[in-house]
């Protein structure tokens, strides 16, 4: 099963503030702020959605491709990707304009001041989907993810022109977007990813209504953060599948990235739906117990007793011969 995965490339460049912001703002000079902080800290972390969920899809043994913009700086990215087992060759490189950059201070309140740099991101409008069809000889499905609005428009008009099937996965760009552009992301998608609040924001823009979703989508997939996720297809129950036991919880960032990462590579195992949501929320687990979205490793025989323990061992044996 050949699947893209469009959306957002970036790196996140994250600092510490060894005090409290509040401690440097004057009343009544706010008018006329001009601040610099000394930071302790600096990480600098691979991230962006459609990377983080390449990344975990190979991680699985699976190839995926990764379709997206990028600027000349993205080489180390790349590499580092291609290493993990994700097709690379379909990123847009910029010749005028870096690679997204998010950049961020916190101060020991944990209150955050923070940047978004979209650069290259933004020419990823003019990404056309055909051209990669014909370089991997045919898409049996594109993931559209959060990335520069036009070009989520673009995939998804060109996947219904094409017939190409696709899951739109709009996240963060719900806020941005009004009813009408979610709309044209949702109608036709065989896979709906949101959490919760996101299908609710769907359901308050569009006007729509869940059962008028269900009636619009193949699959609707919700995830419900510590209690798992949800599952629905018109007329038919709903699939509820629960969380495997965290061994500890150090950063949430990129969870939701990693079950999609699993559900989409079950589905290529050709897996069924609950058992395509168990494989996701075991490789979230992996994510929400490291610092970073893609500084987990996977090692298959941990994975496995694990897995085991969360889902049983018949559920176990379904995915066994697939994992890399």
């Amino acid at each position: 099963m050949r699947i893209a995965v469009t959306g957002s490339i970036a790196t996140d460049h994250l600092m510490t503030f060894p005090g409290r912001f509040a401690d440097q703002l004057v009343a009544d000079q706010l008018h006329t702020v001009s601040l610099s902080f000394l930071v302790d800290t600096l990480e600098v972390r691979r991230g962006g959605v459609a990377p983080n969920i390449c990344f975990g899809m190979g991680t699985l043994g699976l190839r995926p491709i990764l379709v997206g913009a990028a600027g000349e700086d993205f080489a180390e990215y790349r590499a580092w990707l291609d290493r993990h087992g994700v097709d690379t060759q379909s990123v847009r490189i910029s010749g005028t304009q870096h690679t997204a950059r998010f950049v961020c201070t916190t101060d020991d309140d944990h209150n955050q001041i923070a940047s978004f740099y979209t650069g290259a991101m933004s020419e990823a409008r003019q990404i056309e989907l055909q051209p990669v069809a014909d370089r991997v000889g045919g898409l049996d499905l594109v993931l559209i993810g959060a990335d520069d609005p036009e070009a989520m428009v673009r995939h998804t008009e060109e996947c219904r022109s094409r017939g190409i099937p696709f899951a739109a996965d709009p996240s963060q760009q719900l806020a941005r977007m009004d009813g009408e552009d979610i709309r044209v992301l949702v109608g036709g998608a065989q896979y709906l990813f949101t959490n919760e609040y996101e299908a609710a924001l769907i359901e308050t823009k569009t006007g729509w209504t869940s059962e008028q979703i269900l009636s619009k989508v193949g699959t609707r997939v919700t995830t419900l953060g510590a209690q798992g996720v949800r599952i629905e297809r018109e007329g038919e129950e709903p699939i509820v599948v629960g969380c495997a036991e965290e061994e500890q919880k150090a950063d949430p960032t990129g969870v939701g990235d990693a079950f999609r990462a699993g559900f989409l590579s079950g589905l290529s195992w050709d897996l069924p739906l609950e058992r395509a949501a168990q494989v996701g929320c075991m490789l979230a687990t992996l994510v929400i117990e490291t610092v970073g979205t893609q500084e987990y490793e996977l090692r298959r025989g941990h994975f496995m007793e694990r897995f085991a323990k969360a889902y049983g061992h018949e559920a176990a044996a379904e995915i066994s011969d697939h994992l890399a």
